[in-house]
């Protein structure tokens, strides 16, 4: 990674997820906010941040639809992967109760891993823009019936009270975040057991059966996959764009011939990155905690 700004870009405020993700994998990097996903991609393509960490999917809330728009349109290279537990916290203005609290704000994923301890209370759950934009909102608002579901960094940075520590419905709530930068990285494989993955989006050709062929190539070379998404583009239901992961690297002979198969199916095949698996990738794979 060739460092020119010293900067990460985040969707969302300081004390957000994405901003733990960033301080965890890259401490010596500033974090940089950015109030959307396509203002984050564009820090990056612009040359504002080296890096920008994006959050991709969860194991509650599912994939983040925004993010599989955006890859294709930026040309961004995926350059790592890093997989963060998720824990909310209920956090409110010093000294206020939980009798108090009648609205509870954040991000719309962070409501939906939070639901049980909102219906039980009765509270009226508020979209926020994000989960740390939602602490800062009540911390300067200062209305002391609203309370907000956010990380413990959001509580230290907007001096709020946390009165329930996770709270979230699921303590198996992972959050997994992809590394883009501008240039692709050119990875080796160093051994024969090293966990590699490779993303790749491609759209089928127009015929029967096109998908269940172009994956057929994965099958007889024994790659495993582990994500296959699908979703429209330009707006037409005939126009369907595949996101997919799988482990093993475009070198390696077994992918070199899938992927062969697969182009033949395909009007489209654009490799987004290859990169180290997580460590967290096989436990979550293989149903653990």
């Amino acid at each position: 990674m060739i460092v020119k700004t010293n900067r990460i870009a985040f969707q969302g405020d300081f004390g957000a997820n994405s901003d733990m993700a960033c301080r965890d994998v890259y401490p010596n990097l500033s974090p940089l906010p950015c109030p959307t996903f396509e203002d984050a991609f564009a820090a990056v393509e612009n040359g504002d941040a080296d890096l920008a960490m994006i959050p991709i999917e969860n194991t509650l809330a599912g994939r983040v639809a925004d993010i599989h728009r955006l890859l294709p349109e930026s040309r961004l290279h995926i350059i790592g992967e890093y997989f963060m537990p998720i824990r909310f916290q209920l956090m409110v203005l010093p000294g206020v109760k939980h009798a108090d609290v009648m609205t509870v704000h954040s991000h719309i994923h962070a409501l939906g891993q939070c639901r049980k301890i909102v219906r039980r209370n009765g509270w009226k759950a508020i979209v926020a823009g994000d989960t740390a934009g939602a602490a800062k909102l009540v911390s300067e608002t200062g209305d002391r019936t609203m309370a907000a579901l956010a990380p413990r960094l959001a509580a230290d940075l907007y001096g709020l009270d946390i009165i329930e520590e996770n709270v979230e419905d699921d303590e198996n709530n992972v959050t997994r975040f992809v590394v883009l930068t501008r240039e692709p990285q050119a990875i080796k494989r160093n051994s024969a057991d090293e966990k590699l993955v490779t993303t790749f989006i491609f759209n089928v050709r127009n015929i029967p059966a096109a998908l269940y062929k172009a994956m057929g190539g994965f099958a007889t070379n024994g790659i495993n996959m582990t994500k296959l998404e699908s979703y429209q583009i330009g707006g037409k239901f005939v126009a369907t764009q595949f996101y997919a992961d799988i482990e093993g690297h475009p070198d390696d002979e077994n992918v070199k011939r899938a992927l062969e198969e697969l182009r033949f199916f395909s009007t489209q095949l654009h490799i987004v990155g290859t990169y180290k698996a997580h460590p967290m990738r096989g436990a979550l794979l293989d149903g653990e905690a």
